[in-house]
């Protein structure tokens, strides 16, 4: 079995060395099976793979390994790996090129324009340099040679391809890709190979540079974003320069801050030592539905048992309200690992929001054929994203619908929702995976 979320390249390559090796792999990479963020914190699975990382292996007889080269090693053949000793140690070296010396900079440039990290327009130049150089070594090396080592595909070229792919999707556009045919030439030569195409499908390679969008800013201390940046690999190896210090002039006068509590991590001081802006909620009367304490419910019991009926108990109709809201451009979501961005973004953005709104956003469907949909808990009786210019930012690209509390839609939504289990008749589609705003 192998867990991991969907469109996880790391996962890829334990899946298409399985393809050539034979190794039947059973994959859990979403709901109900695999929560990413829930089932791979949890004790059972932490007990197996104390690190809680993905792609994650257990085989039949109960062994288990993580990292995603040790899977892919473990499901290869003795030709995958090196059938001598040089070819053998000829492979690890690529593999371990690949991870030091492509994904750092390929992180730096390209997840920024998926929404994943923040844009650093110096260390984005850095990056695009460092991968015009490791390019121009491979197409060196390949100069000469179908493969990296050998006559035959093996996980030196299956890890390299993997590491690359994203690369190619979204930013090596023909121009930039063009001096380096050779890498060209054998990228294609692997993506058309049977066992490449069965796990990555038809891939299009970039015909536009995909860029950093602005108004798609990300916040790097959200836990998510986190999980989800290490999993990827955007941590190690390739750090951002830094600017030379400056002359400071002298400081102005002003009233002394508290220093930051010590306990706090990096984004909570950030914020403790803001200016305290004014609440919006504040010309609210007083509520007596404590949120946090339904969230806590949430988080820590049973979902139908104990949290839905706390929630349906303590629900004040008259101080909070219930929203459905659907995404306005499904035509325009393609791979599913993008859409789920677009809800992950959205939540780093309302950041501040936290205490006043709980939510449930599902995605459906699947690469190509996908719709967004969610169910929002919100402080007062209209929509709270007009109360503040930063909350403003993504719901005007949804549809919003106030839900009645006494119906038996309203009822059937908040369970399905809650739970992400259910028909959803509403939507067609089948549950791909949900995220919760709390």
């Amino acid at each position: 079995t192998l867990y991991t979320y969907p469109e996880n390249w790391r996962a890829f390559k334990a899946l298409i060395a399985a393809q050539y090796s034979g190794a039947r792999l059973r994959v859990l990479s979403s709901p109900p099976h695999f929560h990413f963020g829930h089932t791979n914190r949890s004790p059972q699975f932490l007990q197996k793979f104390p690190l809680g990382k993905v792609p994650a292996f257990e085989g039949d007889d109960g062994f288990c390994v993580f990292e995603s080269n040790a899977i892919a090693y473990y499901v290869s053949t003795e030709e995958l790996r090196g059938s001598t000793p040089e070819a053998a140690a000829a492979v690890l070296q690529w593999v371990n090129f690949a991870d030091s010396d492509v994904v750092p900079p390929a992180s730096t440039w390209v997840f920024p324009t998926l929404g994943i990290l923040h844009y650093n327009k110096q260390a984005t130049e850095v990056a695009k340099a460092e991968v015009r150089r490791v390019l121009g070594v491979l197409d060196g090396h390949l100069r000469t040679r179908t493969f990296l080592v050998g006559e035959r595909v093996s996980l030196a070229d299956i890890s390299l391809v993997c590491a690359l792919l994203w690369l190619y999707k979204q930013v090596l556009d023909p121009a930039f890709r063009g001096p380096f045919g050779n890498v060209n030439r054998w990228f294609l030569t692997c993506l058309n190979q049977p066992q490449f195409k069965a796990v990555l499908g038809e891939v299009q390679l970039c015909q536009r540079m995909a860029q950093f969008d602005g108004s798609a800013r990300c916040a790097p201390c959200s836990a998510s974003s986190n999980q989800v940046q290490a999993d990827l690999g955007c941590f190690g190896g390739f750090r951002e320069e830094k600017e030379p210090p400056r002359k400071e002039k002298p400081p102005k006068r002003e009233e002394k801050r508290p220093e930051p509590d010590e306990d706090l991590d990096e984004c909570e001081q950030v914020l403790a030592a803001e200016p305290k802006a004014k609440d919006p909620f504040a010309h609210l009367p007083k509520s007596p539905f404590i949120l946090d304490e339904f969230k806590r419910k949430y988080s820590n019991e049973d979902t139908l048992g104990v949290a839905l009926p706390h929630f349906w108990e303590h629900f004040d109709r008259e101080g909070w309200s219930l929203w459905y809201c659907q995404y306005r451009y499904p035509e325009e979501l393609s791979q599913t690992f993008m859409s789920c961005n677009l809800i992950t973004g959205m939540f780093q953005r309302l950041d501040k929001l936290r205490k006043n709104a709980f939510a449930s956003m599902a995605l459906f469907g699947t690469d190509h054929d996908s719709s967004i949909s969610g169910v929002w808990v919100m402080r007062g009786q209209e929509l709270a994203f007009t109360l503040c210019p930063d909350w403003q930012v993504d719901y005007e690209s949804y549809t919003w619908r106030k839900l009645d509390p006494d119906s038996a839609e309203c009822r059937t939504l908040v369970t399905e929702y809650f739970l992400w289990e259910g028909e959803f008749r509403h939507v067609g589609k089948a549950f791909n995976q949900g995220k919760i705003f709390k």
